[in-house]
């Protein structure tokens, strides 16, 4: 009887390890429809290019590198690209790209797309901005996160057609300095580096959460478009060190 038990028990592991290891953002899961109501998908004419946010009824966050695709438009209260309305889901945008951003090496990868009119909020709806920090205080180290998008399930892979979200840690600024000697200021570290989950190609502009209601992170850059984790660590916009910016043209509702 123990051996069947031993038997049964290691079927049971190799299961849950074949589903852990499944084909989602990289090791992650299927988002719950409507789990984020705050999610955009930031488009060319030709489709989804970037991740992104929503954090008024006015404006989505994203990262400035998006840019250089010439994004036109943002999809919302979706969670499958292969469900648009387009009359009631998309929106035209204008950039808001930060005036210091140059490279993701150098920084400052945060920018605001003013949509073509205010976002269809609502108590029932499927559109609701996410909280931004209201501080400057860092994550400690270990905290736990999450990250979501429709990138790439896989090194060099597909973009997925459903958001897909991940767990990812904290790392600590002098472990990330480590794999990453030039690390600009004002960004964080999560996911990627001793642990198989973190965000890929296409997950870009997507937010870092804490808590599941407060946006803290816009996924900035990987390794050599690297995937496969563990590797180096995922770097984000820390968007707490960018608050004043981010609420004068929030206020202004114009870049």
């Amino acid at each position: 009887m123990d051996v069947l038990n031993t038997f049964l028990m290691i079927l049971v592991l190799i299961c849950l390890g074949q589903n852990a290891l499944g084909s989602e953002i990289i090791n992650g899961k299927k988002a719950k429809k409507s789990s984020m109501k705050y999610m955009a998908s930031v488009q060319t004419d030709k489709g989804h290019i970037c991740g992104g946010f929503l954090v008024s009824e006015d404006f989505v966050m994203t990262a400035a590198h998006c840019d250089k695709w010439n994004p036109t438009s943002v999809v919302l209260g979706t969670h499958n690209l292969k469900k648009v309305d387009d009359a009631t889901m998309r929106y035209s945008v204008k950039r808001c790209k930060h005036p210091s951003y140059k490279t993701t090496a150098t920084g400052n990868d945060i920018m605001l797309l003013k949509l073509s009119r205010k976002a269809r909020l609502g108590k029932k709806g499927s559109i609701k901005p996410i909280q931004l920090p209201t501080d400057q205080k860092p994550l400690k180290e270990k905290k736990v996160c999450t990250v979501a998008g429709w990138g790439y399930t896989k090194t060099r892979g597909q973009m997925a057609d459903e958001l897909q979200v991940v767990d990812v840690p904290i790392i600590g600024r002098q472990t990330c300095q480590k794999s990453w000697p030039k690390l600009p200021d004002n960004v964080i570290c999560a996911g990627g580096y001793r642990t198989d989950k973190g965000a890929c190609q296409g997950d870009s502009g997507g937010p870092l959460v804490y808590k599941g209601k407060v946006a803290v992170g816009i996924v900035s850059f990987n390794k050599k478009s690297n995937c496969s984790y563990p590797d180096v660590p995922n770097v984000y916009t820390d968007i707490s060190k960018f608050l004043p910016w981010v609420k004068d043209i929030l206020k202004k509702k114009q870049c």
